[in-house]
This record gives structure tokens, C-alpha cells and sequence, in this order.
């Protein structure tokens, strides 16, 4: 245990540095010792107001973000027993993008937009559940294949829908606002600079975190199989809909916030538990803040890299994503 404090003190270290540096960057920089300044003592001035009403909420919102991305990423992993799999993988983030983008067409408010979303995602959470719920509520401790395939496979045909349904939006959709669509499906955590709605996701992340680290070690158990876990005593089919509620909910708000940003919740789990190994009482608090320290730094360069004009934070992730993921799965086979 002691390891595993030393491992969060240094991720929380580098959540600490990600967050100041998201402060004080922007179209014009802020001193970091102004920054921790204004953050005690706020003023009245342009830059305070900048700090407090721009880049606080939204460095939180980034956080909680992808914390619950990373931490819904882990739990997938271990409900499929697939290190491949991610927090999408059930198709809740085409749901939640039809109900944006269909709020968006119909030019909704922000609140339009975000409640679209979440209806979106809570619609797909619910049909993927009810469609595979005879699997998710047997138990075949004889069976060569458990529920885990025939999960994915419901979540897999879901998206493809969703993503026709995105797809007819997207062609049916004014012209003036085909371009916020697009950047919503990109990733954009502009709507973490509203106020309240920031601290949602770091909110449920906590919460999150809170029902799933007591069930560590019995996720330990049942990554060795279903037959092992029931024979060592673990309620199985209890623990499925449990992982699968708390990774559902991780996804909904996430996406909800942030729109569609990828690679989050597969590399940041596949990355630590090669450095870590798959203990998830290690691995399941070390995802919540590696994974909001990624997006805050991805966040921060997507603000920057061409400031005044903002990126959308998916395609940052993506451009990282994409070639770490390639690095470790090679280091990986490279090993053996």
C-alpha cells in the first residue's frame, strides 16, 4: 500500500502541475506566482476575472473529464475482460452525440445541448442493458464464452446506429451550424466555462471512485474468469450490473461535457497497468488522475497551439493517442 500512495502522491503532483499550467496559459499568458495570487485573492481585474470565470471552470471540467474517462475506461476493461476496450464501446457516446447534435440543429441553448446529450447517453445505457440483460443475468460457470461477447456485440450494433443517425444529422443540418456540430463531435470542453456545470463531472467522479474502489478486489478476482470468481465466492452477476451502472454513468457525463474525446479511456488504463501491472486497487485511482492530468494538458495545447483560435480537444488526443497507443502495444510485443 505504501507503493500505491507514493504512485497517487506523484500523480496528484502532476495533476497539481497540468492544472497551474492550464491557468496560466491562454491568448495571453499569466505569471504562474500571479496565478496562485489570484486564485487566494481575486480582484477586480480583467485577468482575475479571465482566471475565474474562463480557465477555472474549464481546467476543472477538463479534469473531471478525463478522469471519468479513464476511470469508465479501466471498469469496461475489466466488465469485457478486453484491454481493448473503452468507454464507448457500448455505443453511449452516439447516443448522447444524436441527442447534441439534434439539439444543436434545432439551435438549443448550452443547457439544451448538454440535457440532448445526456438524455442521449441514458437512452443507449438503458437499451444496451435491456437488450442484453438475459446475458448479463446468467450465469454459465461451464460455458467457454460468458455475457462479455454478446455485450460488446449489442454495444457494437448500437453505435453503428447512432452513427447512421449522426450521419442523416449531419446532412439535414443547416449550414450555419454544420461547423458546431462538427466541433462537438470533435471533443470541446468550451461548456465546462459554464459555471456550475464544471464542477459536475469532477462531482461524479468522485463518486464514481467512491463505489468502485471498495469492489477491487473482487474486479482482481474476476478478471481470472467467471467459473474462478463463483467459485471463490464472488456475487458475479451483482458485480456485472454494478460495473457496468458506474462505467455507464462515468461515460454519460463525460461525454455530456466534453463531446466525443477518444483514446482517453483506452490508453490511459492500457498504459498504466503495463507500468503498474492489473491491480485495480492500484489502478482504478491512479486512472481517475492520470486521465485528468492528460486532458488538462491536451486541453491546454488545444487552447494554445493556435491561440487566439481554439482546437477541439478530441483531435489533440487523437493526434497523441494514436502514435502512444502504437508505442506500447509494440514495447509491449517487443517484450515477449
Amino acid at each position: 500500500m505504501a507503493r500505491a500512495l507514493r504512485l497517487w502522491l506523484l500523480l496528484a503532483v502532476a495533476a497539481a502541475a497540468a492544472a497551474l499550467l492550464a491557468l496560466a496559459s491562454g491568448s495571453v499568458a499569466t505569471p504562474p506566482g500571479e496565478v496562485w495570487r489570484l486564485l487566494w485573492a481575486p480582484d477586480a481585474s480583467s485577468t482575475s476575472q479571465v482566471l475565474h470565470g474562463l480557465r477555472l471552470p474549464r481546467a476543472l471540467a477538463a479534469f473531471g473529464v478525463g478522469g471519468l474517462l479513464a476511470l469508465a475506461g479501466a471498469l469496461m476493461q475489466v466488465l469485457l475482460r478486453n484491454p481493448l476496450a473503452d468507454p464507448y464501446v457500448l455505443g453511449v457516446s452516439g447516443g448522447a452525440s444524436v441527442g447534441a447534435l439534434l439539439a444543436l440543429m434545432l439551435a438549443g441553448s448550452a443547457l439544451a445541448v448538454q440535457a440532448g446529450a445526456f438524455g442521449g447517453a441514458l437512452a443507449s445505457i438503458v437499451l444496451v442493458f435491456t437488450l442484453a440483460q438475459r446475458d448479463l443475468s446468467r450465469l454459465d460457470t461451464t460455458a467457454r464464452l460468458d455475457s462479455a461477447p454478446r455485450l460488446l456485440l449489442t454495444g457494437v450494433m448500437l453505435a453503428a446506429l447512432w452513427s447512421a443517425l449522426i450521419t442523416v444529422l449531419l446532412m439535414l443540418a443547416p449550414e450555419a451550424r454544420l461547423r458546431g456540430m462538427l466541433f462537438w463531435l470533435a471533443g470541446d470542453l468550451g461548456g465546462g466555462e459554464a459555471g456550475v456545470a464544471s464542477l459536475a463531472p469532477l462531482m461524479v467522479l468522485g463518486v464514481v471512485l467512491l463505489f468502485a474502489w471498495p469492489l477491487a478486489r473482487e474486479l482482481n478476482v474476476l478478471l481470472r474468469g467467471t467459473a474462478a470468481a463463483q467459485s471463490l465466492g464472488v456475487p458475479v452477476l451483482r458485480l456485472r450490473r454494478i460495473v457496468y451502472a458506474l462505467a455507464s454513468l462515468a461515460t454519460a457525463v463525460a461525454v455530456t461535457t466534453g463531446g466525443a474525446i477518444g483514446f482517453v479511456g483506452l490508453v490511459v488504463p492500457h498504459a498504466l497497468r503495463l507500468l503498474l501491472g492489473n491491480d485495480q486497487r492500484v489502478l482504478l485511482p491512479a486512472c481517475a488522475l492520470a486521465g485528468g492530468t492528460l486532458l488538462l494538458v491536451t486541453d491546454t495545447i488545444a487552447r494554445t497551439l493556435v491561440a487566439p483560435q481554439q482546437l477541439p480537444v478530441g483531435v489533440i488526443t487523437a493526434l497523441l493517442g494514436v502514435p502512444t497507443f502504437i508505442a506500447l502495444l509494440l514495447g509491449r510485443g517487443g517484450r515477449k
